[in-house]
């Protein structure tokens, strides 16, 4: 006779295999539908609903991502930190305080030259100010370095976050694949393009 655990183990097969099945198709809304069905399957074995529980910020879940416990299958943009978090413009921040990053994950400030925790320039051996590095655009610049492809910052989406509203936006390209090698969806890209990767800005309205 199978054991639970074994039969858990499949009740968690069925249940992604059918949430990533409608995962597949065009809107975000059939994402959602997703969602709700590993939802279901988790209402009955009870692992599912446990793999999937909210977690701070993003942070992945097993092959799911989430932004305050709202999920999806789309991985964050390249960047400096693991975490999307990006100013108006589109370039890094430090996701846990909003401070400006340069792509090597170092604070900078005003004019963009790496410095400590005080605001004071890092210096050399020499005592002279390190070189700046770029802080360059995670979509518009990033994608496009790192993977060869055009790619654009389109669409928006907003959850309350931590008390804050968080704007989350799709990158979007032509390509066929999301960055984390699944189908891409079209989400909120326009039309001839889909979501290649995806960013937050903390507004600091509150909500």
């Amino acid at each position: 006779m199978p054991s639970p655990e074994a039969g858990g183990g499949r009740l968690v097969g069925l249940g992604r295999a059918l949430a990533h099945r409608l995962a597949a198709g065009t809107t975000r809304r059939s994402f959602l539908a997703g969602v709700a069905a590993a939802a279901a399957v988790g209402a009955t074995g009870g692992r599912v609903a446990d793999a999937r529980r909210p977690v701070p910020g993003t942070e992945p879940v097993d092959t799911w991502f989430g932004f305050c416990g709202h999920y999806w299958t789309t991985g964050s943009c390249p960047g400096p930190e693991r975490l999307p978090r990006v100013d108006q413009s589109g370039r890094p921040l430090r996701p846990r305080d909003g401070r400006p990053i340069d792509d090597r994950g170092r604070l900078v400030d005003a004019r963009g030259r790496p410095v400590d925790e005080a605001g004071e320039l890092l210096r050399g051996p020499d005592g002279r100010p390190l070189p700046r590095a770029p802080r360059t655009r995670m979509c518009e610049d990033g994608v496009r370095a790192r993977y060869g492809i055009d790619a654009v910052t389109q669409g928006a989406w907003y959850r309350c976050c931590n008390g804050q509203i968080r704007k989350l936006s799709d990158c979007c390209s032509t390509s066929t694949r999301r960055i984390n090698g699944d189908a891409a969806l079209v989400g909120y890209c326009r039309p001839g393009r889909r979501v290649f990767c995806v960013m937050y800005v903390d507004t600091g309205v509150p909500c």
